[in-house]
């Protein structure tokens, strides 16, 4: 399966940053500055997204994670398993909240899509592979258990598994 189109393999840290700029959700060109989402408030300027007020009257321009929630398209996906989750359900899940917590306070575009329950355990979808990663990182420092990483790099996406 190696080499396939759309296979999964093992990541390593360094070709996370590969594939980024595939990212169809990432802006093709430059936005007008000063940018407004009219979803969550971000303010794209100098380049980036961020949590600033803008002036009024600036342009309106859904980022690019909200452009991801409304289509329902996520960049992550970290499934927890076993027993320790079933016993510890509501504090790995405070653990899963503060870390999207302290990475979407700096970076706007890396945000929780959803929390659904599954017969197996628990899917965390994110807009960002990066904040995917985070999440996994931590559970397993956390807790150890076994982790496991899929990067597939035509689709710019990163499925973690999380199994204690």
């Amino acid at each position: 399966m190696k080499g396939e189109r759309g296979s999964f393999r093992m990541l390593r840290r360094e070709q996370l940053l590969q594939g980024f700029e595939q990212d169809s959700y990432k802006s093709k060109g430059k936005l007008p500055e000063p940018a407004r989402c009219p979803r969550c408030g971000a303010t794209y300027h100098h380049g980036r997204w961020t949590w600033e007020s803008a002036p009024a009257g600036v342009h309106e321009q859904m980022c690019p994670a909200c452009h991801r929630i409304h289509d329902k398209f996520p960049a992550g996906y970290v499934t927890l398993k076993g027993a320790f989750l079933a016993q510890h359900r509501d504090e790995i899940l405070h653990l899963v909240r503060n870390c999207e917590g302290k990475e979407k306070s700096g970076h706007p575009l890396q945000r929780i899509m959803a929390i659904e329950n599954t017969k197996d355990g628990v899917l965390v979808t994110t807009t960002d592979l990066h904040l995917a990663r985070d999440i996994a990182e931590r559970l397993h420092d956390a807790y150890k258990g076994e982790l496991e990483f899929h990067y597939n790099a035509e689709e710019n996406l990163l499925r973690a598994t999380w199994n204690r």
